[in-house]
């Protein structure tokens, strides 16, 4: 009897070699694919760190852009008042000299037809 149980029991460890050989396959590539998984994972983490070290510089070079074109937009601004202001100038200055100029050219216009009325009228 004793025999019987020692032959069942080979058997059973018979039977049970090729499943831990599987498991033991199963466990080798499972630690591969672990160790493959953190080859990625620090691959991506370097990736993932100088992108953001990229937008970092990109954000800094789009801050001073924007401060840059802030200054000439305050330049151009600036020049276009001063534009402005002379335009306003030499509209206000044309406005007076045709004020003072009118009357002169009004006399003189009328002066010349008046006497030629007032000679012709004398003689």
């Amino acid at each position: 009897m004793d025999q019987v149980k020692v032959a069942l029991i080979e058997q059973k460890l018979d039977d049970l070699k090729p499943i831990i050989v599987k498991l033991d396959n199963a466990i080798e590539k499972l630690s591969e694919v672990n160790i493959s998984v953190g080859r990625m994972l620090a691959v991506h983490e370097e990736r993932i760190s100088k992108h953001e070290e990229v937008d970092i510089i990109l954000f800094t070079k789009i801050d001073k852009l924007r401060d840059k074109m802030d200054a000439d937009n305050d330049g151009v601004l600036q020049r276009l008042r001063g534009l402005e202001r002379r335009v306003w100038m030499v509209v206000g200055g044309l406005t007076v000299l045709s004020f003072i100029v009118s009357p002169l050219m009004e006399s003189a216009l009328t002066s010349p037809s008046q006497s030629s009325t007032m000679e012709r009228g004398s003689s």
